[in-house]
């Protein structure tokens, strides 16, 4: 079963890691190296069994491999996933026996902060390997990554609403941001700074709070989110989350946010398109961070990595381009400009006479 997935999938490798001394069970997924080595995120999660921690695994490091692609970067997808709960089972001695799984793979894949790891466990990382990014400053890092992605979030959503509304003034607008985690605080900052209406919505009541407090917004219901006649929905929490079922309830004429994987299937994504929803795909919004990130493997500069991330903007134009151009949505031009790149550099990679693989074993679709 396992085997028949990753040929479907078009994974290139996965390594199971385990060290029971350490507490570590982990997963890390290569998908794609065309472009470079495979550069994702390891998140921490308590996953309820192992079958959803590769599911997770296989998923999101092929996300990894289109958005890295879209976003122009010489690094191809990967990601890894730690069975455990980041409130309790964090440590130092599980965090450098996954840094050893990590260098054992020679460069092939470098990690990097998500959801349920932070720059100390980077750093804990970094003291058995040095494929790591989202390190401290000290160590030629750039520290925490969410306020890159939040940015690149921001210069996504200026682009959307240009396109929808004709403008890109933030103040203009009023959002409804679900998901109050470090990215979507970020962003509600950033968004408050420009004078957006903004409503919120998390599942922890101290989050809404502080959103309420700090920044003006006004609280929303949970389920309450997808109706608020809000020019934006902005998902920053559940993956899946929109589903074709819940399409009528959806006021917001844009849906731009930095949750992975936030459609359901392409379907969703096509329905909304004929429905004239502006989405903007996931893994160009939420870019940001792994911009950032990636330059460190060359040497960090911030200025360079702004400089970097404010394409996002253009990128999303290439998109909303091609979508109109060919009546197709958003998600599938993004997928296709992303599969482009990678098949035109995999073509100068090959010896001459050679010609690449077809893009299905990339897709698994």
């Amino acid at each position: 079963m396992l085997f028949e997935t990753l040929e479907t999938s078009g994974h290139e490798q996965v390594l199971f890691c385990h060290n029971r001394d350490a507490g570590l069970k982990a997963i890390i997924a290569i998908h794609n190296t065309t472009l470079g080595p495979a550069l994702g995120g390891v998140r921490m999660r308590a996953y309820a069994n192992t079958d959803d921690a590769l599911r997770d695994a296989l998923r999101l490091s092929r996300t990894m491999t289109y958005k890295n692609a879209l976003a122009g970067l010489n690094v191809g997808g990967g990601k890894a996933v730690i069975i455990g709960d980041p409130k309790t089972d964090k440590s130092e001695v599980l965090f450098r026996a996954f840094g050893r799984y990590v260098d054992s793979l020679g460069g092939r894949y470098i990690t990097a902060e998500d959801v349920g790891t932070d720059v100390n466990d980077m750093e804990n990382i970094y003291l058995e390997s040095e494929y790591v990014t989202g390190v401290h400053q000290v160590h030629g890092g750039s520290g925490d990554p969410a306020p890159f992605t939040a940015y690149g979030a921001l210069q996504a959503l200026m682009a959307s609403i240009n396109r929808k509304f004709g403008h890109e003034e933030v103040g203009k607008v009023s959002i409804a941001v679900q998901g109050l985690g470090h990215i979507g605080m970020e962003l509600v900052k950033l968004l408050r700074e420009r004078g957006a209406k903004l409503y919120v919505t998390d599942l922890d009541p101290l989050l809404v709070d502080r959103a309420v407090t700090e920044y003006g917004a006004e609280a929303v219901k949970p389920d309450e989110i997808y109706e608020v006649s809000a020019d934006v929905l902005a998902p920053c929490a559940l993956e899946g989350a929109i589903e074709m079922a819940m399409l009528d309830r959806i006021k917001a004429k844009v849906i731009c946010g930095t949750a992975n994987n936030q459609l359901a299937s392409h379907a969703v994504g096509d329905e909304l398109h004929k429905r004239g929803v502006l989405w903007a795909p996931d893994y160009a919004v939420n870019a940001g961070g792994v911009m950032n990130v990636s330059l460190e493997i060359d040497g960090y500069n911030r200025e360079r990595a702004m400089r970097l991330i404010r394409s996002i903007y253009h990128t999303l134009g290439r998109v909303f381009d091609l979508s109109g151009r060919e009546d197709i949505s958003p998600q599938r031009a993004a997928d296709r400009i992303a599969e482009t790149r990678i098949q035109s550099i995999g073509k100068l990679k090959l010896p001459l006479g050679r010609t690449s693989p077809r893009m299905g074993s990339l897709r698994g679709d």
